[in-house]
């Protein structure tokens, strides 16, 4: 495992787009402790976001990891950029004439999956954790550690979607087409959506069946989190809506995503191993 973890670094370690993509990512997931700082003074309206209670424990794990979770592209570049270089720069074939096999080849970018969804998990308890202690107005140990699940939820989600990115980049092989078929593919399940609402049968339930999908499955995986804001529920109050919403993390959503996960490593080491044959398309 630590030999694989150092090929992936030192690929990481020697390449310049890599890390400033990197860099970017773990400097906007700090930007989320500016949302503290604004503020609008404007004669008698005085509004503080912080007072709002969004670093409220245990409020503000869920609040950050939906947040953090949409800059989680800028990974998905480096994971999808590394692999298509692997096939331009021919390092998979110096790779496996160096000993290292197809499985090994890709458990090492497993690897890298797990370790920046890891490190990115601790980042987000991190920067929620100084948050909340600086602006929460509940301080008991007890509900400092609730939902804490939003973090598991995050961590599963980044992991999916960059075991995604991996399967993408292996089968496309050119980090732009890749990173445009994803697009295409969000699309893609926004179109059969809209379909099932419209044609479905009554005895077919358009969202459950949409809970299914990929992608949706990684986004119902940490739910929006504004609907569980007091003052936005005081809001709905005043003009007569009934706020009906889930923003709790579910069981089948995690199973969903953890089957996901699977399939796209079985899909990207039959994809892997299909290359041992001779065919034109998948040589080296």
């Amino acid at each position: 495992m630590k030999r694989l973890f150092l090929i992936e670094f030192d690929k990481l370690r020697t390449n310049r787009s890599s890390r400033i993509l990197i860099g970017a990512y773990f400097i906007l997931l700090t930007s989320i402790a500016l949302i503290a700082a604004i503020k609008f003074d404007i004669g008698p309206i005085k509004f503080h976001l912080a007072e709002q209670g969004i670093f409220n424990f245990p409020y503000v794990w869920h609040f950050n990891a939906f947040i953090g979770a949409l800059f989680k592209i800028f990974l998905a570049v480096v994971i999808v950029s590394m692999t298509a270089n692997e096939y331009s720069n021919k390092t998979i074939k110096q790779n496996l004439i160096d000993g290292l096999s197809k499985r090994e080849f890709l458990h090492s970018k497993w690897v890298m999956i797990v370790t920046f969804s890891g490190i990115s998990t601790l980042f987000i308890f991190l920067v929620s954790l100084i948050l909340g202690l600086l602006y929460s107005n509940y301080n008991e140990i007890g509900i400092i550690f609730k939902d804490l699940e939003y973090l598991l939820a995050y961590f599963l989600k980044l992991v999916a979607f960059f075991a995604f990115c991996l399967f993408l980049g292996t089968a496309i092989k050119r980090s732009a087409f890749a990173l445009g078929f994803l697009g295409v593919w969000q699309m893609f399940e926004g179109i059969c959506y809209g379909f099932f609402k419209w044609k479905s049968p009554t005895w077919v339930d358009a969202e459950q069946v949409f809970r299914l999908f990929p992608l949706n499955a990684m986004s119902k995986l940490v739910p929006e989190p504004f609907t569980r804001l007091s003052a936005v529920r005081n809001l709905a109050d005043q003009v007569g809506e009934v706020m009906q919403s889930n923003t709790v993390v579910r069981f089948w959503d995690i199973v969903i995503v953890l089957v996901w996960s699977y399939i796209f490593y079985l899909l990207t080491f039959f994809l892997l191993r299909f290359l041992n044959q001779e065919c034109p398309l998948y040589r080296f």
